[in-house]
């Protein structure tokens, strides 16, 4: 819990009393390695800080499974889709090695986003993050060949070093055969 906490700091300033209040909310949960967070049809009803791991968002189409979004330590995430208009998630959540998390209920972050006012805060830079995040990818998408959308992930470590090549391949949009020409012709 303290690298949350941390995280907490680092993002809001936040008084003692309310941070305690907002740890009160908060459980830590551990996951195996394939380990499913929530499976396609389920409805989203938690929010999740990663302490240390990673996991994948994918979904199935055509028989295959195609990796749409990687995430690891130290990010904040949940199935926004699912959990705000409460419907099915069109993805599954998995974890791409052990992962220990860090859970807050949908009830719990509703009632400390009207009893915090920081906590709103918080909220509000997540979201911005996320946002300028997904932009960015996109944009990549649109722009960037699938060397140069390479070069770029070279920047997340995690990504590289941690997912197996296949599931970077499928966050590149490119198969993993063209990912392995791309990497030999970089080296």
């Amino acid at each position: 819990m303290e690298e949350f906490i941390k995280f907490i700091r680092e993002m809001i300033w936040i008084d003692e009393v309310d941070l305690q209040l907002v740890h009160s909310r908060c459980r830590e949960r551990m996951l195996l390695k394939n380990k499913l967070i929530l499976q396609k049809g389920q409805i989203a009803q938690q929010y999740f800080f990663i302490v240390s791991g990673g996991v994948r968002f994918f979904y199935e189409s055509e028989g295959q499974e195609n990796t749409s979004w990687v995430m690891f330590k130290n990010e904040f995430f949940t199935e926004i889709s699912s959990l705000h208009p409460q419907k099915p998630s069109r993805f599954n959540i998995e974890a791409i090695e052990e992962t220990k998390l860090i859970v807050i209920d949908k009830k719990d972050m509703d009632f400390l986003y009207g009893q915090v006012a920081a906590w709103e805060e918080f909220g509000r830079k997540i979201w911005e993050a996320t946002t300028i995040r997904m932009i960015d990818q996109l944009l990549n998408f649109q722009t960037l060949s699938a060397e140069e959308r390479y070069l770029s992930f070279l920047k997340n470590s995690q990504l590289i070093q941690k997912a197996p090549v296949k599931q970077v391949a499928a966050v590149l949009g490119i198969t993993p055969n063209a990912l392995s020409r791309i990497r030999k012709k970089i080296r």
